[in-house]
């Protein structure tokens, strides 16, 4: 290279209207990474550890010593990603056991037969050779419906319609019982003997007096039921204004047309909800451990009906209520009669 060429590519010629540039090959900051929640929490408790110790790392975390340690042991000062979750996926996963040919075959039973199951379709999978079990069967299907080759329609709930019930109506908030008979509670319980027979107890208490009655018979329909009102009203010792019920099918039809004749309204508890019983239910309760589980006598109607007679006797003018101050109900019964008597005077 001669000498003018030389002058000519230095840097003297800089500040005659020719420029230069000038390229700081700088190294490459690494992009920080993105950290989740729980990696972050690990990194701030190793920080912790390594300036203050790792007893009082486990004081102020509530993380024990062998997992700060472990902590420590993956931890890389340069991939920060070492203190992400592990995958606690199995490291051998279950591979399928079935052919293409049994899924097909599968898939066109069933697009034959929608509602056909597992159990159902084995013995014709077994028959056309396919020696497949009800599981993986069952495996199978699963997993035509995920990726998407067995398309099946929306069951179609379809909802009952209501009975029609001209008497019995919901009671009103507003009513509430003052005097004795101003609502009866009534209930059914199904009985299991101790013989295997099954019979029905039919419960009835005063809310006020807490006086109760009970029957037994080997149904629960709407005729017993209506049977039990019949012999309620002969036997109760106040007149009954009205009665409260749940939605059972035995207080419908003869039984809401023994109370319209003898003009008593019925009122029906909303579903699910037998807290709004709550008297009936507990001499439910009462009668089962009082009277049931000490019975040892023949479960005929003959014979267990006067024996629950006698016990009802029993409730009614002996047992003292708590309720009822430690009244029984018939003497609580007698004090509001007198109660009432002296007031008309």
């Amino acid at each position: 290279m001669s000498k003018r060429t030389k002058r000519r590519s230095s840097g003297a010629s800089i500040g005659r209207g020719q420029s230069m540039h000038l390229t700081d090959r700088l190294p490459k900051v690494p992009q920080l990474p993105t950290l989740s929640p729980v990696a972050k929490h690990r990194l701030q408790v190793l920080e912790f550890a390594q300036r203050h110790g790792v007893r009082l790392a486990v004081e102020a975390y509530g993380v024990s010593r062998s997992t700060i340690y472990e902590w420590r042991k993956r931890y890389n000062p340069r991939k920060l990603e070492s203190l992400e979750p592990k995958s606690r996926a199995p490291k051998r996963k279950r591979r399928v056991c079935w052919s293409w040919a049994d899924e097909q075959a599968i898939l066109k039973l069933r697009r034959q037969h929608p509602r056909w199951g597992k159990r159902k379709l084995a013995p014709l999978l077994q028959a056309a050779g396919h020696a497949l079990s009800e599981a993986t069967i069952g495996r199978i299907l699963r997993r035509l419906k995920r990726s998407g080759r067995l398309i099946e329609p929306k069951r179609q709930i379809r909802r009952r319609s209501r009975p029609v019930r001209p008497h019995a109506t919901r009671k009103p908030a507003a009513y509430q019982p003052q005097q004795p008979g101003d609502l009866v509670q009534i209930d059914t319980v199904h009985l299991h003997t101790t013989t295997g027979e099954q019979l029905r107890q039919f419960s009835a208490i005063d809310v006020v007096s807490r006086v109760a009655a009970v029957g037994v018979r080997t149904r629960a329909t709407a005729g017993t039921a209506a049977a039990f009102v019949d012999e309620l009203l002969d036997r109760f010792p106040t007149r009954i204004r009205a009665i409260q019920v749940d939605g059972g099918s035995e207080f419908m039809a003869e039984f809401e047309e023994i109370c319209a004749a003898n003009d008593i309204p019925v009122y029906v508890l909303p579903p699910r909800s037998p807290k709004l019983n709550g008297c009936v239910e507990r001499f439910n309760r009462t009668s089962r451990e009082e009277f049931w589980e000490w019975y040892e006598g023949a479960y005929d109607l003959a014979t267990v009906q006067p024996a629950l007679r006698a016990w009802e006797d029993e409730y009614n003018r002996l047992r003292p209520h708590q309720a009822l101050a430690m009244q029984s109900p018939i003497e609580f019964l007698a004090a509001t009669a007198r109660t009432q008597k002296s007031s008309m005077l």
